[in-house]
């Protein structure tokens, strides 16, 4: 881990990685919608016969993909983890008694106020005590 979040980092750093998450999420699902119209139109598309919104379509998936890429590195940059496109899900680094943890959080929760151990994943998760001794 190259960054140890304590709880009140994490929370002071939540606008910023909310908004982050937020455009990941809505870019993901325009992703989405577009690979799928240009499966559709790719499945008629015929070497004789190149359909220009197939063109079209794919230049529009590789940006999209180029921009997803770039907020990832957004948050790696911030030392946040992204997790989850359906549930907008982030992890940060941190520590509970001397051993690593990770912060959990998902969009839509105001607050960070959940753990799991590094192997538990989202399944794992435990709230957050106001004496817990995370810290970073």
């Amino acid at each position: 881990m190259t960054r140890a979040y304590s709880a009140e980092l994490a929370n002071r750093s939540l606008p910023l990685v909310r908004r982050i998450v937020e455009d990941i999420v809505a870019q993901f699902a325009r992703w989405q919608t577009r690979v799928r119209e240009f499966e559709l139109v790719s499945a008629s598309n015929s070497m004789s016969a190149p359909d220009p919104r197939a063109e079209e379509l794919e230049r529009e998936v590789a940006s999209l993909a180029a921009e997803l890429e770039h907020f990832h590195q957004e948050l790696t940059d911030l030392g946040v983890e992204f997790k989850d496109y359906a549930l907008g899900l982030v992890d940060f680094p941190a520590e509970l008694d001397g051993r690593p943890i990770l912060l959990c959080w998902r969009l839509g929760e105001p607050t960070v106020a959940f753990w799991h151990e590094l192997e538990a994943g989202y399944g794992g998760r435990q709230p957050l005590m106001p004496r817990a001794g995370v810290s970073g």
